[in-house]
């Protein structure tokens, strides 16, 4: 882990200083995946949850939950300053490292192609997604109301990722590739772990067990 900034100007150089480590080329196939998501129990007060899935089967295969406080206040654009040391330690309490994170938040879809997707992912060296519930940044067409119909995400000219329809005529969500991961293999696995539900099964149960905590 890199030092903690403590200035919003700290945050955003930390950001561009570390989005060159961000790779997007990587496996294509993952056996554990695991969703990361965190609840507000007030202004600072958080719990963070880690919920891996066997891939085939979506089954629970280990979990974890960290109660804590935000290590950073909040600004758009730097949440992942206040989330990842509480996420970071979930997943250290895990029994092994899953294969792939699959964040509730963003990923390259951010104002510094940097988003928390991106910085778990190069923090940890793992393979991360992001998947956002609403649009953070770039413009986009709805895509058409079928399943895997999709739209891209352009910022400034480029496209960082797409507006994804999961489940028939549902909202869509905002997909973007953190770290080895490409922009195809993301969709691919949003999709694939989306059967039933508009949210990717392992972000719908972290955001179970971070309100609700342990079953």
């Amino acid at each position: 882990m890199h030092p903690w900034p403590t200035t919003v100007e700290e945050a955003e150089e930390l950001q561009r200083r570390l989005r060159p480590l961000v790779r997007l080329d990587g496996p294509d196939s993952f056996a554990t995946v695991a969703g990361l998501d965190v609840h507000y129990r007030g202004d600072d007060e958080l719990s963070a949850a880690v919920v891996v899935l066997d891939s085939r089967s979506l089954k629970v295969v280990d979990q974890a939950l960290v109660h804590g406080e935000a290590a950073f206040p909040y600004v758009p654009g730097l949440f992942a300053f206040r989330e990842v040391p509480a996420l970071l330690e979930a997943l250290e309490r895990l029994s092994r490292p899953p294969e792939l994170l699959v964040c509730d938040g963003h990923g390259l879809a951010h104002p510094r192609r940097f988003g928390l997707a991106c910085h778990l992912g190069v923090v940890t060296g793992l393979p991360a997604i992001g998947v956002g519930k609403t649009a953070f940044v770039g413009e986009y067409e709805d895509p058409a109301p079928a399943r895997g119909s999709w739209t891209p995400i352009r910022l400034e000219g480029e496209v960082v990722g797409r507006v994804l329809r999961t489940q028939w005529s549902v909202r869509p969500v905002f997909v973007s590739p953190g770290h080895r991961v490409s922009l195809d293999v993301a969709c691919d696995q949003v999709l694939r772990l989306a059967p039933n539900y508009r949210l990717p099964e392992p972000i719908r149960l972290a955001d179970h067990l971070a309100r609700y905590g342990p079953a």
